[in-house]
């Protein structure tokens, strides 16, 4: 394990603002690589450890207005995956069942090998799973944040195509390039989810995604690690772990979906139909929230935080 100077934003990306709250980026050995953590410190040696696992395009930094909002009541501890962000280095091998590995070895690395609370969202929330039954002596209990409970993909797609209808832009922008940031933020002020409550954190997580040179800027997703992982997500071994969660676990859900349209990503009809036991993973609504915002507005991240220190 190294540490590395505090970069609240993109790494090496000159003018990106500063995210609330300070951080430190910490490496861990993996398969394949190093993994880049980000790691707010809580204000107490004694204080909790929350492991939290970003989305299937995201960084590290979706987790800023959780961090804020913990107020230096835990320490969080948010990586980013492996693919994505300063983790894009590490070459393979893909899929859930590898980031689940390397999130047993984060907290081995960074919290003594726990027992630490576990968090995520979106894809996040189904590596959760898949974490938590594979290593359950690392985990006090799991929140899952929009994501984690299986539903069938829509018939007839291939992979590129099931990807594109699940995520929409948030795929779409994985092979476009950018002139400058400030086109990259433009693309994302324009999405019907997101522009609407941007804020400087906001903006310090989408622009971590960015590498290369103006004008040629670029995601730093690895297109081969995102159609692994989206295709695991599915996976019906991995779909079955939300059955199998062994500690205390909850479900936070967004009462709208990615493109903040009504129908949002899960709700009670799809739970019933995964055939969730809602007594040993009881889940929650949060209102006026979309997929994005249940995680980066300040309001819905108060109430993750708040569940979180409920060990």
């Amino acid at each position: 394990m190294s540490a590395v100077p505090s970069i609240p934003g993109a790494p090496g990306a000159p003018g990106v603002q500063a995210a609330p709250g300070s951080f430190e980026e910490l490496t861990v050995p993996v398969e394949g690589g190093e993994l880049t953590v980000l790691r707010w410190p809580g204000s107490s040696p004694d204080a909790p450890v929350v492991l939290a696992l970003h989305g299937i395009t995201a960084n590290g930094l979706a987790w800023a207005a959780v961090a804020e909002a913990l107020g230096g009541r835990a320490t969080l501890l948010a990586p980013d995956l492996r693919g994505r962000a300063a983790s894009a280095g590490i070459r393979g091998p893909w899929g859930i069942g590898h980031h689940a590995d390397d999130a047993a070895a984060v907290v081995h690395a960074l919290a003594g090998g726990g027992p630490v609370v576990l968090t995520g969202h979106s894809m996040g929330a189904y590596v959760s799973t898949v974490t938590a039954v594979r290593h359950p002596e690392l985990f006090s209990s799991v929140l899952l944040v929009d994501g984690g409970v299986g539903f069938p993909p829509p018939p007839g797609l291939t992979g590129d195509e099931l990807l594109t209808a699940v995520l929409g832009p948030a795929m779409a922008r994985l092979s476009m390039t950018f002139a400058s940031r400030q086109a990259y933020r433009e693309f994302w002020q324009a999405h019907p989810a997101v522009g609407g409550l941007w804020s400087d954190a906001v903006d310090a997580y989408l622009q971590r995604d960015l590498v290369g040179q103006e004008p040629e800027l670029r995601s730093s997703c690895v297109l081969d690690a995102i159609r692994t992982d989206g295709v695991g997500v599915f996976d019906a071994g991995f779909l079955g772990a939300v059955h199998k969660l062994p500690v205390p676990s909850q479900l936070l859900l967004a009462e709208r979906g990615l493109l903040n349209e009504p129908q949002p990503l899960l709700d009670a009809s799809r739970i019933a139909a995964a055939g969730v036991d809602t007594l040993r993973l009881p889940f929650e609504v949060v209102p006026d929230t979309n997929h994005y915002s249940i995680l980066t507005a300040p309001g819905p991240a108060g109430r993750i935080a708040d569940l979180l220190l409920r060990t």
